[in-house]
């Protein structure tokens, strides 16, 4: 089969061909419909040797669709010619974490080696993919597989950060997306959909800020010295009760503490590189809260795919083949890319 993989450090990716996967006990082997490109692989890619996590060559991929065309010994819940998203971040399934559906946190993957498909384990940018567990297969119930793609990072990275600040997200109270691109248009929908709060949007690119707009933020901000000025003028002085960061780098993250209110939750869920200090008596307001979650547990996957399938979120996608796919990831390198780059691997 054709594949995408980065195979030497610093290189492109590209397409080659490899062999067929099998799935062995207890997997199930998927026709990759639809595969999303992210930010974050690029990430990986630009990483020296000496902190490259994974072994090379590496078939990319970790937002993944298709059909299920085989199983292996045992697989029960699942039958051929089913259309599934795959959850990504594979656990133990057995940990305390694991048990609650959160296999994004799994207490034992580092332990046992397990690896997310595309970030460890062969990924989505495939003819086919092998999945580990049919527990990490959700139904799509008739969601366009283009469309349903990109939910399975972008979307529930974007859920998962957006629901623990639903509280403090109360009629009259602002929210901040830094970085309008993949995972920030999908976010400012989630806000939208989810909560009364009104929307702020930073980001370099009119591009993009026009894609916020288009999607329903209320406020678009140039993401520059003075957005946080901006920011805080809309809000009466007072700064915003949750901000977003979907780029993570040195200059946002700080822009992300010049916005946030007193008890503000901050969000750090871009791979930038970009740290933000926490200490009494800092630069930032009183009981602020900082975080960088990882990714979402299977059920808000299910939760996101519900939202999509209600109308309450899409994403916008450009689609490539799988011999455009190094095509696409210099677009998304470049800024070019309009929401989200899909592959079709098949199409």
């Amino acid at each position: 089969m054709k594949a995408l993989q980065y195979r030497t450090i610093g290189a492109a990716p590209e397409v080659v061909t490899v062999p067929d996967p099998e799935p062995g006990p207890g997997q199930v082997l998927l026709k990759v419909t639809a595969a999303g490109v992210c930010h974050s692989d690029i990430a990986v890619m630009s990483r020296p040797a000496e902190t490259f996590p994974y072994a090379l060559p590496l078939t990319l991929g970790h937002e993944g669709v298709g059909t299920v065309v085989a199983l292996g010994n045992g697989v029960t819940g699942v039958r051929e010619g089913d259309q599934a998203a795959v959850y990504g971040p594979w656990g133990c399934g057995t940990c305390t974490k694991c048990a609650q559906g959160r296999e994004n946190y799994c207490l034992r993957a580092h332990e046992l080696g397990i690896r997310p498909p595309g970030l460890g384990s062969p990924g989505a940018i495939a003819e086919y993919l092998l999945v580990d567990d049919a527990r990490h297969l959700v139904p799509l119930d008739g969601l366009d597989p283009v469309s349903a793609a990109p939910l399975t990072d972008a979307g529930l990275t974007s859920y998962h950060a957006i629901k623990r600040s639903l509280p403090k997200l109360v009629p009259g109270s602002t929210a901040v997306v830094i970085g309008a691109g993949g995972l920030g248009h999908v976010a400012i929908q989630l806000l939208r959909a989810l909560t009364p709060a009104r929307v702020v949007a930073l980001d370099v690119s009119p591009d993009k800020l026009r894609l916020a707009t288009e999607v329903g933020a209320h406020e678009v901000v140039v993401s520059d010295a003075d957005a946080a000025d901006a920011v805080r003028a809309l809000t009466g002085g007072l700064g915003a009760e949750a901000v977003f960061d979907f780029v993570g780098a040195e200059p946002t993250v700080k822009t992300a503490g010049a916005v946030a209110a007193v008890e503000a939750d901050v969000t750090i869920a871009g791979l930038g590189g970009g740290a933000l200090p926490v200490g009494f008596g800092g630069a930032l307001p009183f009981d602020v809260s900082v975080t960088a979650p990882y990714w979402g547990s299977r059920s808000e996957l299910m939760e996101v795919l519900s939202l999509a399938r209600s109308g309450a979120v899409s994403v916008h996608t450009e689609t490539y083949s799988l011999d455009e796919a190094p095509l696409a990831y210099e677009r998304l390198h470049a800024g070019k890319v309009d929401g989200r780059a899909v592959i079709l691997p098949n199409g």
